[in-house]
């Protein structure tokens, strides 16, 4: 077992020891047995699922206050730099570290309050709780009963590997910032998706409505309403069967490659030969830039533009193909695609509120309000410069997340 991290701050070279939280802390103590009531605009209650669970912070969207007379409570209370610890279900393990500024707040009986002792670091202690070596002791002593669960007991036996006060202090200030810095991030990012969803409600007219609430200056002609049929060609690829797919060769879209390009996230990729796409795309035409793809299968009605001309082929049903010709600016279908006005369309086709399947004859009935090609270009160079931003925060938020995974790696000594 190594004794020192592999990453140190300069001018520490003392062996680091190894103690059990008990040893760490004064008490080890469960929550209040109390229902929930609503926030009576002071009093706090802190339950599992308060505690985000990317965070680990207090989650502020459903603040309640504790159903109990609080004079007997005061035992409840927390302190700063007390940690809470989940005691059983899905979510145990999961911890939160308490700080001034999140009010006067009691935690509920399926947590356990750690409360550190004043020559450590409470926050040092917390950041190991974030650690592999954490996640893998709570895997295995959770699974001891049927129920998952860790109790106090065992809780305060887990052991790390503590520094001075000093280093102590250096490495949770460190760690600390980090975690700062990727909530602001995901703070930017949580915003400008609101303002995104915000926007996409008054920039796009209410069904029945003519125009939108919300216009460019200069712009007052009145929306065309048509349906998605009349202003283009609506097609589908031939089909290609499963054993026809190869692991390399021209790109294959089904609807999950157009929700992992939404969501910003990576799944497996599929390809057909270029022998087959040729003979296909013969038949059924080439995918160009400005092209929509809208998912038909999976989660319907999500759209993907073309980025360009390079071969492409979709799975037939499970991709519904909208031709540009020109006739409309691609950016502005996209989230036409993603509007309010849509979403509610798409709720009224389904029977029992979602729809296993959006048809292309579906789509072709789907009613659509157009502005002029040069209102369409500056609603879609709007939003275009709205996904920048939340691509870029997003993107700094999980390049930081990568960095302080990292560095629990590296700063905290590995355990055998």
């Amino acid at each position: 077992m190594a004794e020192t991290p592999k990453i140190r701050f300069k001018g520490f070279v003392d062996a680091w020891e190894q103690r059990k939280l008990s040893e760490l802390s004064d008490t080890f103590e469960y929550g209040l047995n109390a229902a929930a009531k609503e926030f009576d605009g002071e009093n706090k209650y802190i339950r599992i699922t308060d505690i985000d669970d990317a965070s680990h912070e207090f989650n502020g969207d459903d603040v309640t206050s504790p159903d109990t007379d609080l004079a007997n409570a005061e035992n409840y209370k927390l302190a700063d730099g007390d940690i809470l610890f989940a005691r059983t279900g899905a979510s145990v393990g999961k911890t939160y570290i308490y700080k001034k500024s999140d009010g006067v707040v009691y935690y509920a009986g399926f947590l356990i309050r750690a409360r550190i002792k004043k020559e450590y670091n409470p926050e040092f202690v917390f950041q190991n709780t974030l650690t592999a070596d954490y996640e893998k002791y709570i895997a295995v002593t959770s699974q001891r009963s049927g129920q998952p669960g860790v109790n106090a007991q065992e809780y305060s036996e887990y052991k790390i590997m503590i520094p001075g006060k000093a280093e102590q202090d250096k490495v949770s200030a460190y760690l600390g910032s980090l975690d700062q810095i990727i909530t602001l991030h995901q703070h930017k990012c949580d915003e400008t998706k609101e303002l995104k969803r915000y926007m996409l409600q008054k920039m796009f007219p209410r069904n029945g409505k003519k125009n939108p609430e919300i216009r460019f200056a200069g712009f007052t002609d009145d929306w065309e309403q048509r349906k998605l049929g009349e202003i283009t060609e609506l097609k589908s690829a031939s089909r290609v069967h499963r054993e026809e797919w190869t692991t390399e060769g021209v790109p294959f879209y089904r609807s999950s490659d157009v929700m992992a390009a939404i969501n910003g996230t990576e799944n497996d990729k599929a390809f057909i030969s270029q022998k087959l796409y040729q003979k296909l795309s013969s038949v059924s035409g080439r995918l160009e830039a400005g092209d929509i793809l809208v998912t038909g299968g999976g989660s319907v009605g999500n759209p993907y533009i073309v980025p360009d001309n390079a071969p492409l082929y979709t799975k037939d049903a499970d991709l519904l193909w909208i031709k540009n010709q020109g006739r409309f600016n691609p950016y502005f279908v996209y989230e036409f695609f993603l509007s309010p006005s849509f979403r509610s369309y798409l709720g009224s086709i389904s029977h029992v509120g979602t729809i296993a399947h959006y048809t292309i004859t579906q789509l072709s009935e789907t009613p659509i309000s157009l502005p002029s090609v040069e209102e369409q270009d500056k609603l879609g160079k709007y939003f275009q410069r709205i996904d920048h931003l939340i691509t870029l925060h997003q993107r700094k938020c999980d390049e930081l997340k990568e960095v302080k995974k990292f560095m629990l790696q590296n700063m905290f000594p590995q355990k055998g």
